[in-house]
């Protein structure tokens, strides 16, 4: 209730009728329990760390996606050293970044390697050690945005980043080959854009549309979010009942 709705403890202690402690050493105890269960996917496994998700993406031969969600942070307080390191310049607030990688159809993969949002995408990358993963483990393949350019060069092609756009001072392409380029262009955004489904399912949860309390929490709320969010994807669900829209109900005369 508190991730999903954002309701205090203050609130919740009254709901329970304990006092707001006893609720603080819960959500203390139980957060890092759900952060530590990891993204599930087919047969039940649970993808803990990158290194894990790297992994089973070579096993399976499936496509990733990746990208980066900022989370809306409280400021630093004045004169503490580091204030600017949580200012993005994309964002144009203060910010916490973490690393998302779905699946094809943007089913949550991975969420984690938080990092002030100062910092630029291609940094936390290199952070993380994911260009060193997809060195270790052949096979991976992820879809990414400009954002990420010339990572497939550092990846052995590894990436796949866009193709950059045209400049409106460079020189006319011949009018097939900019259809061509424009083309592919969209292809690959027509398949990275469920990546962004999967944040959106992310930032539905209230704990993570902006975060007010501690910025250190984070680290456990985004995979502890992540995992439920995994968790309910793959949920299976009882096949409904196929009735025939003129049957007329059991017992009930012509």
């Amino acid at each position: 209730m508190q991730l999903r709705q954002g309701v205090t403890q203050d609130v919740l202690a009254c709901w329970f009728g304990v006092s707001r402690s006893t609720i603080t050493r819960a959500v203390g105890g139980v957060r890092p329990l759900l952060a530590e269960r990891g993204c599930t996917v087919e047969g039940g496994i649970r993808l803990r760390t990158l290194a894990d998700v790297v992994a089973y993406l070579g096993a399976t031969g499936q496509v990733g996606l990746l990208d980066a969600t900022e989370v809306r942070v409280r400021r630093p307080a004045a004169g503490r050293a580091g204030r600017q390191r949580f200012v993005s310049g994309k964002a144009r607030a203060n910010t916490v970044k973490a690393l998302v990688i779905t699946d094809s159809a943007g089913r949550l993969l991975f969420c984690g390697q938080t990092r002030p949002g100062a910092i630029h995408d291609l940094t936390q990358v290199h952070q993380a050690g994911l260009v060193e993963l997809l060195a270790l483990i052949p096979g991976v393949t992820l879809l990414v945005d400009a954002g990420y350019q010339g990572l497939s060069t550092q990846t052995a092609g590894a990436v796949l980043t866009p193709r950059p756009a045209r400049r409106k001072n460079q020189i006319p392409l011949f009018p097939a080959v900019a259809a061509a380029h424009e083309a592919e262009r969209r292809a690959h955004a027509s398949q990275r854009i469920h990546v962004e489904h999967g944040i959106s399912h992310l930032k539905n949860w209230r704990a993570l549309s902006r975060h007010l309390g501690r910025r250190e929490h984070l680290d456990t709320i985004l995979p502890a979010v992540a995992g439920l969010v995994s968790s309910q994807e793959r949920a299976s669900r009882p096949d409904q009942l196929h009735r025939t829209p003129n049957a007329l109900p059991a017992g009930t005369a012509a």
